[in-house]
């Protein structure tokens, strides 16, 4: 069971009326390059995210793990990728996702959960509008 792969699917910009857009993804987490440090257990993880409207995203970033029992708080930062395709205009190729799931440890390795982020381009672009979107996560390792 050392990979990790989350399925997620939810609403990609839901707070802009106009450009908000369904949205599906793929998170791979390899488990065996988990590494325990006094500010949480930290791991790569590597993913691709596409809307609706086509627009799509691929990243790569570190995640940090706490785990309180059952309950997993899991926040992320991956640099990647954007194409608008018919969506929006983010302003810049490169954007920045930023993101906080809570999960549940179901049986079988696996996990429930649900996820919000942020994507921005931190001002390398000339217009920076950013994009904020929720997800359902399934969590499942192999």
């Amino acid at each position: 069971n050392e990979h990790k792969f989350n399925f997620y699917s939810g609403m990609f910009d839901f707070s802009d009326d106009g450009k908000s857009s369904a949205i599906f993804g793929l998170q791979h987490q390899n488990e065996s390059l988990l590494r325990d440090s006094f500010l949480g257990t930290f791991s790569p993880i590597t993913g691709a995210l596409i809307t609706a409207d086509n627009a799509s995203y691929v990243y790569t970033g570190v995640q940090a793990q706490y785990k309180v029992g059952k309950i997993n708080l899991i926040p992320s930062f991956t640099p990647g990728l954007y194409n608008e395709g018919n969506g929006k205009d983010l302003g810049h190729i490169v954007e920045f996702k930023s993101e906080v799931q809570l999960s549940l440890d179901l049986l079988n390795n696996s996990e429930i959960g649900f996820s919000y982020n942020h994507i921005s381009n931190a001002s390398l672009g000339e217009k920076n509008p950013g994009a904020n979107s929720y997800m359902f996560n399934f969590l499942k390792n192999f």
